[in-house]
């Protein structure tokens, strides 16, 4: 990478663990501080949940936006969205005023438009890698925020959390308009962003709509479950403050579990194998929280093997996503994806909150192990991910005669699966052979091409 994609990728992959900071640094606490504002166990998983509903909405859109009026000015209009949401929940001295804030936190809907600096700010051969440093930015955001968050709400409780979330919105700021570079030019990017057109495509693909419906059941799970769980973790008299003594040794043992779980599935072609069993690891730490909600020790366990199966999912999805895609839709399906995402977690909060209020605090977990389990049938019905990678190259505009020449040259190459040339992008779009593709000889087509 250059001096200025190095900047570009560190500043944006810091904006997007604030947004995950800003989203998970109160989850391990809030229901416990939240019962003191309402006897409504249904209002609390809103207040938790509301935060996906005017993401999901807003996703696309400012990324739409962002194309016309400019990545920076979308950018800096959600950031300053999600601080004032969060003062508003930080000042807000009833639940009905926390769910306000915590929908306009969630209207600061702008990883499509960070992406899209992203995608401005990057060549097509080093973007992959600079999404998979956003990417796992987002893990250790989401890690951090249950290990540290009791411990933090011990000096400044929730109302400082906000405040906290949104210091660090405004202080993102000037790290967007002095740190990250400004693009040369705005353009739309098949493999980061979301086009209208593509959308049909994606929503009719059954392997893609498996995925979607995992991320969804994967984070409404989450999201329905810390409706409960901080209850179970204080009941043996654990204060709340205490609760990372917990979070942080099972964070820590996941990821390293999770580690060689990823290794074995993209190296030895398992994928599948993977997946499933990660699906029934979840399924399974479900019924283990159902059944041991009044034993520490077995809610302990189920919360070690939630987070061994949620990091190998996080972690596998979008990998998946990208090998299964049709290169040129490759950004609308991680459009739709995201959406879907941030549908389970509003799906998941307001769900395991009626449920705790209603039926009883077991019952979230048979409703999150009911996800699982339609996921463990799509899962199994799924066809086996190619193994492949995508590899992009940037090659200038080009009539759309000499893209279909280009595109056969580079269809005999040894180890393509698939070609697709951008004319008005100009990008090719290969998915090659994990190993063996032939990268010299392409290269060396590519760069005689651009002579």
């Amino acid at each position: 990478m250059t001096l200025g994609e190095r900047r570009a990728t560190v500043s944006l992959a810091g904006i997007f663990g604030l947004r995950m900071l800003g989203m998970f640094l109160i989850l391990p606490v809030f229901a416990l501080y939240a019962k003191d504002l309402t006897t409504d166990h249904a209002m609390i998983g809103l207040a938790l949940g509301m935060y996906g509903l005017t993401q999901a909405v807003l996703m696309i859109p400012f990324g739409m936006a962002s194309d016309k009026i400019g990545r920076k000015p979308v950018i800096i209009f959600g950031l300053l969205l999600f601080a004032v949401g969060s003062f508003m929940a930080a000042s807000a001295t009833s639940i009905e005023g926390i769910i306000l804030g915590r929908a306009i936190q969630g209207a600061g809907a702008i990883s499509a438009a960070v992406t899209a600096l992203l995608a401005d700010l990057t060549r097509e051969e080093k973007r992959t890698h600079a999404m998979a440093v956003i990417g796992s930015t987002i893990g250790l955001a989401f890690a951090v925020s249950l290990a540290s968050g009791p411990a933090i709400y011990r000096w400044i409780g929730v109302p400082g959390m906000f405040d906290l979330t949104g210091i660090l919105s405004l202080l993102a700021i000037p790290v967007i308009l002095f740190v990250t570079p400004n693009p040369g030019k705005t353009a739309f990017h098949s493999d980061a962003e979301a086009n209208p057109a593509r959308l049909k495509d994606v929503l009719r693909n059954p392997e893609l709509l498996r995925l979607n419906w995992g991320i969804f059941a994967l984070h409404a799970s989450q999201m329905a479950m810390f409706n409960v769980v901080p209850f179970a973790l204080a009941q043996d008299g654990l204060q709340v403050a205490e609760h990372w003594k917990v979070y942080l040794p099972v964070v820590i043992v996941s990821f390293a579990f999770m580690i060689p779980v990823i290794i074995f599935g993209e190296r030895q072609g398992k994928l599948k194998q993977s997946l499933v069993g990660s699906v029934l690891l979840m399924l399974a730490a479900q019924l283990l929280l159902a059944a041991s909600m009044n034993f520490f020790w077995g809610v302990a366990l189920a919360l070690l093997l939630f987070f061994i199966a949620f990091n190998v999912l996080e972690a596998s999805l979008p990998s998946l996503i990208s090998k299964i895609a049709p290169p040129e839709a490759k950004g609308t399906a991680m459009g739709v994806y995201n959406t879907a995402q941030a549908i389970g977690l509003f799906t998941g909060g307001v769900a395991g909150g009626w449920l705790a209020q209603h039926v009883g605090y077991y019952a979230v977990f048979i409703f999150c192990a009911a996800l699982m389990a339609i996921w463990v049938v799509l899962a199994l019905a799924m066809a086996p991910p190619p193994r492949v990678k995508t590899q992009m190259f940037h090659i200038g505009a080009m009539t759309a005669a000499d893209a279909e020449r280009l595109a056969g040259q580079l269809a005999v190459f040894t180890g393509v699966e698939a070609v697709t040339v951008l004319h008005e992008e100009g990008t090719v779009m290969l998915k090659v052979s994990q190993t063996g593709w032939d990268e010299e000889g392409i290269t060396h087509l590519l760069n005689r091409g651009n002579d």
